[in-house]
């Protein structure tokens, strides 16, 4: 079995019996690939979004642990450590793992996108919190100004949204 699919177990054991955070990291990797490959990624950054997908949340667990609640600063800060310790667990390159940690400690930072992986996990993880979160469409379209930037991701977001499409 792949290395992906094994880190997808690994998540759901993680997460056990937390339906809604599962479904979340599941959601939030199919539309990080769907975006990856609308957007052309080579393999290497493909496999490297796809794996910062999965445990992109990873801090929200220790986070409640230690603090009481899991706002996105403190995701930030308690994800990169169980990140490494499960993708190094699963026999994931270090080069990989690194990145992903960064992605993991970045995931709530709007600002210093370097990277189509970084930026394609911020589009991902917006579409699923706007659409969790019952967002209204004035926050929709807020973030379609200020987040959106790959032509896939912003198509998806108009289109899940039936926001007016305007094709660039």
């Amino acid at each position: 079995m792949g290395l992906l699919y094994r880190l997808t177990q690994a998540m759901i054991d993680f997460y056990m019996g937390d339906p809604n955070r599962i479904q979340h990291f599941i959601k939030v990797h199919s539309f990080a690939r769907l975006i990856g490959e609308g957007e052309g990624l080579d393999e290497d950054t493909l496999f490297t979004l796809e794996a910062a997908a999965l445990v992109h949340d990873i801090g929200i667990k220790p986070a409640e642990e230690k603090y009481g609640h899991c706002e996105g600063k403190l995701q930030e800060e308690e994800g990169p450590a169980p990140a490494a310790e499960m993708l190094r667990s699963l026999g994931f390159d270090s080069k990989v793992t690194e990145r992903v940690c960064y992605l993991v400690g970045h995931h709530h930072t709007y600002t210093g996108v370097n990277g189509m992986d970084y930026r394609i996990l911020l589009e991902a993880d917006f579409l699923v919190n706007l659409y969790e979160g019952s967002s209204p469409q004035a926050a929709v379209q807020t973030a379609l100004a200020n987040i959106f930037r790959t032509r896939t991701g912003t198509q998806i977001c108009r289109t899940m949204f039936d926001m007016d499409y305007i094709s660039s």
